[in-house]
């Protein structure tokens, strides 16, 4: 009797020229069922880029004929599969340009594959329903419907200001995505996105102190760092080992 055929996994390119770094992604990624394509230059990225049509692209930045930036400029011309960068950079304004320039995570070296995975899986599903949110979100203990707009703890109802709700209906399109805080205001201010970035820290801190069992130690509403804010999904929350203290 013929075995029924698997259904092939999402195609990962590893693009790094450290060949330590390629088997470590290979082997975690194979593990959890992904296929792999391998490249180590720029130019041997955006050609398996072309023949394959990966459904996500790993991308470092140090590659050894040109700059991994270059590389994210050239596939947003015309990809549209998801991309996370990694490298051992961490300045706060090169994170913020490749953001805005397409890229859907930043993973700074070195990483723990649990979280990679979990970040990866959360774009791939954003890819593959572009646009569509989820209608409920879980996260924990918190719920948020947004097309009813109603948000719970433990079940509990909480009520929050249009501003609030809007700051977290923004979070929630994009869950599980690092928002840049100059995407955050243009979508809540959109009259004037140059304003003070202090309103929206504000406004941020008002929405923790409403949803977070523990404000002070964020488990779903979290900072990146002079970039801005992610609303984490279950997978990133159970990667990090975050148990949130109850009220």
């Amino acid at each position: 009797m013929t075995e029924p055929r698997q259904q092939a996994g999402p195609l990962v390119l590893v693009v790094d020229d450290e060949p330590q770094i390629r088997r470590f992604l290979k082997a975690g990624f194979e593990m959890q069922g992904f296929r792999i394509a391998e490249a180590e230059t720029a130019k041997q990225a955006l050609e398996l880029a072309v023949m394959r049509r990966p459904d996500l692209v790993m991308l470092d930045l140090g590659l050894p004929d040109a700059d991994g930036a270059s590389v994210l400029e050239a596939l947003r011309g015309w990809f549209q599969g998801a991309v996370i960068v990694l490298s051992v950079r961490s300045s706060e304004e090169e994170k913020v340009a490749l953001l805005e320039k397409g890229a859907d995570d930043y993973v700074v070296k070195p990483f723990g594959m649990a979280e990679l995975l979990a970040r990866a899986r959360v774009v791939l599903r954003r890819v593959a329903q572009p646009g569509a949110a989820e209608p409920v979100l879980r996260v924990g203990r918190l719920t948020v419907d947004l097309a009813r707009r109603l948000v719970g703890l433990d079940g509990v109802p909480i009520v929050l200001s249009p501003k609030q709700f809007a700051l977290l209906r923004v979070l929630g399109a994009h869950h599980g995505k690092v928002l840049t805080h100059r995407q955050l205001m243009k979508e809540l201010w959109p009259q004037d996105p140059d304003e003070d970035v202090q309103y929206l820290r504000i406004l941020m801190k008002k929405l923790r102190d409403k949803i977070e069992p523990d404000p002070a130690r964020p488990a779903y509403l979290v900072t990146e760092l002079a970039i801005g804010y992610r609303l984490r999904t279950q997978e990133q929350l159970d990667a990090v080992g975050y148990a949130p203290a109850m009220r």
